[in-house]
């Protein structure tokens, strides 16, 4: 039997476990009351529960810390080197009273400790929060609104790999060392998933620099490439109605857009074009940065912004149910020109052929047209409302928010197909802002910590204010006098009475 000794890397291998079994080991766990897996936590939502500590052996400790985090992450893969960015814009720290720690300070070996912990999503972050220069107030304001969960969902969120938001609580062990320096000796961590409540905000001030929207557009139509001009289609939207999504984040209410179609005609032969479809979509756009952000990232033109740290936009598109046009009619107007000349003022009505259509004024640009008679002195009108109903049960939506180093914003984009003649088809595309915010759902009158919603406070106010403010009718009391005076029989009676 040989007794050659083994080389130095083989007694290292073996004698390396030996060591690790003898270290002392701590095993944390952190449970959190009522919680699972898909649960989602909003503005003042409680997370409490408690940190189990068990030791295999003793072991010395100098303090436990428990805190509520929220960090974002970004990376940029530059061309030398990867960028990434960690920006932890909350923290809460749970102090833990001297009466849950073990005296001396030492987890004793088969011993479970038990240190409780109670957290409340906040409403705002603290200035602390956005610490990089920003151009105005309304951006510093959006940066201390909380961000939601960005990224890990069960569903897709249209997030991409770049970006991350996310919100644990967090369980630490220190130790002092021998140069008495606090040091991290064991770490343990729990996700959760945050969608804070977000109100609708005004609509947004959308300029020809913002390249992203496209709040109107103009289209000649002819019949074929070498025919006369049948005319001029203008198709207009505004920004929509905010689209809510329920705080438990299952289900969103549907919001509607208009569309305003404008017809000039070139003479009076032109009829306006037939709508055969309407069909939408919504685009998530992610923003994300290595440094802080200092605009709105959807405002302006967000790839010619690039300064020393490196920027990112990722997209993506779902499809919407499709718009039913049938019921969609062409309304004649007059022109503002064509009124004036007429002899009505311009204030009064249009000669509408339907008397319950609301008066639509034709584009200042028209009436220049008219008066050197190439145009028609009418125009048509026609409004398409068009549903939108975001797919909650297939994908997961995020609010609207704008954050340090990580946006997001949602595109409504509606396609107008028309048909000038039989057989040929042209497209006019826009594209328009939605918000999409977080409330709390119609009937729901109490929050999760059992208070009224800010909803229902509102409601109650105003039925108090519309209850002091009703008319009341004063009138005099309708009080029967009795006159009749009492008669003899009874004086006499109180006369016997009076002399017994």
């Amino acid at each position: 039997m040989s007794t050659r000794p083994r080389p130095s890397s083989q007694v290292l291998a073996v004698v390396e476990p030996v060591q690790r079994h003898n270290t002392p080991k701590v095993n944390m766990d952190i449970h959190i009351d009522n919680h699972y897996q898909s649960k989602i936590y909003t503005t003042s939502s409680t997370v409490s529960g408690h940190v189990k500590v068990t030791a295999t052996h003793d072991v010395q400790f100098d303090k436990v810390q428990v805190l509520l985090l929220g960090i974002s992450r970004t990376r940029i893969d530059a061309v030398s080197i990867p960028q990434a960015t960690s920006h932890t814009f909350l923290k809460l720290t749970m102090p833990v009273p001297d009466s849950y720690y073990p005296e001396p300070r030492r987890f004793e070996a088969g011993t479970t400790y038990t240190i409780p912990f109670h957290f409340v999503i906040p409403q705002h972050l603290t200035l602390n929060a956005c610490s990089h220069r920003v151009p105005n107030d309304a951006l510093r304001e959006q940066h201390l609104r909380l961000p939601p969960s960005f990224g890990d969902w069960e569903k897709d969120d249209f997030t991409p790999h770049m970006s991350r938001i996310t919100y644990c609580v967090r369980a630490r062990i220190y130790h002092d060392d021998t140069d008495g320096k606090s040091a991290k000796t064991t770490e343990v961590s729990h996700n959760i998933k945050v969608i804070p409540m977000v109100a609708e905000d005004a609509p947004l001030s959308i300029t020809k620099q913002d390249k992203m929207y496209v709040m109107s557009k103009t289209k000649k139509l002819r019949k074929s490439i070498l025919s006369a001009r049948l005319g001029k289609l203008t198709v207009s939207a505004n920004q929509p109605a905010a689209a809510m999504i329920s705080t438990d984040g299952h289900c969103i209410t549907p919001t509607t857009a208009q569309l305003d179609l404008v017809f000039e005609p070139t003479s009076n032969e032109s009829q306006p074009p037939r709508i055969t479809g309407v069909t939408s979509k919504i685009t998530a756009v992610s923003y994300y940065s290595a440094g802080g952000i200092n605009q709105y990232p959807n405002l302006r033109d967000w790839a010619r912004s690039f300064g020393s740290e490196g920027r990112g936009a990722y997209t993506s598109s779902v499809p919407l149910p499709a718009t039913p046009v049938e019921n969609t009619v062409w309304h004649q107007h007059l022109t503002a020109q064509a009124r004036r000349d007429s002899g009505y003022d311009s204030g009064a009505s249009d000669s509408d052929h339907s008397p319950n259509t609301p008066q639509t004024s034709s584009p200042p640009s028209h009436e220049s047209r008219v008066r050197n008679g190439k145009n028609a002195p009418y125009y048509y009108a026609a409004k398409v409302q068009v549903p939108v109903q975001l797919p909650a049960t297939k994908k997961q939506f995020v609010p609207t928010f704008h954050s340090c180093i990580c946006s997001r914003v949602y595109v409504l984009s509606m396609t107008v197909t028309l048909s000038a003649l039989v057989g040929t088809s042209s497209t006019v595309t826009l594209g328009v802002p939605l918000q999409v915010g977080v409330g709390p759902r119609e009937g729901n009158r109490v929050d999760s910590t059992g208070l009224p919603t800010f909803e229902a406070a509102m409601e109650d106010a105003a039925l108090e204010v519309d209850a002091y403010l009703r008319p009341r009718t004063l009138s005099v009391p309708n009080i029967e006098f009795c006159s009749q005076l009492p008669g003899y029989p009874e004086l006499g009676g109180n006369r016997t009475a009076q002399r017994t």
